[in-house]
């Protein structure tokens, strides 16, 4: 039987994880076995710099947090070696940036699954998460697509006006 002190850290524990979960936008659960310090030092200054909060949780501490927020269809995957990254802002991060770098590793690193608000995904939806660009990019595509109809208009409308100026 574990000590009190023990039982009261993992209580403040659960429910540091509970309170982060609650924020969370969008979260991703890997299995990381296998990658070595220096490809994981590189992960974490990349999720770092993104704003993703990445860490290594035992798994029944992240089982109670999960059922804490309502994310059951999650605990499915946690077996073995469990790290999650967390967003706050950005619900496509997560999954993108592991997503990128678990193609690089030959499976000795593994998306488990994810989820975006309420909704959970398996580790197929989370790799297809991880096709979409980042918001910025296609606000820029959004732009760019909008951008040649308006010049041709514009074109158009000075092609006319330059007509009757000269009529």
């Amino acid at each position: 039987m574990p000590s009190e002190k023990v039982l009261l850290q993992k209580q403040e524990k659960v429910n540091q994880l509970t309170e982060l979960l609650k924020g969370a936008a969008a979260g991703v659960l890997v299995d990381y076995k296998g990658i070595t310090v220096e490809e994981d030092t590189k992960l974490r200054k990349e999720l770092r710099e993104a704003g993703i909060i990445y860490s290594v949780e035992k798994n029944s501490l992240l089982r109670f947090a999960m059922k804490n927020v309502g994310l059951d269809g999650l605990t499915n995957v946690l077996e073995g070696t469990t790290a999650i990254a967390i967003s706050n802002e950005d619900q496509t991060a997560p999954a993108r940036i592991l997503g990128k770098f678990a193609e690089g590793t030959k499976d000795k690193f593994n998306l488990k699954a994810g989820f975006i608000g309420e909704e959970i995904y398996d580790d197929k939806g989370v790799i297809a998460l991880s096709k979409i660009p980042s918001r910025d990019i296609l606000l820029s595509q959004l732009v760019g697509s909008l951008q040649g109809p308006m010049q041709k208009l514009a074109a158009i409308i000075k092609a006319v006006a330059d007509s009757k100026e000269s009529a």
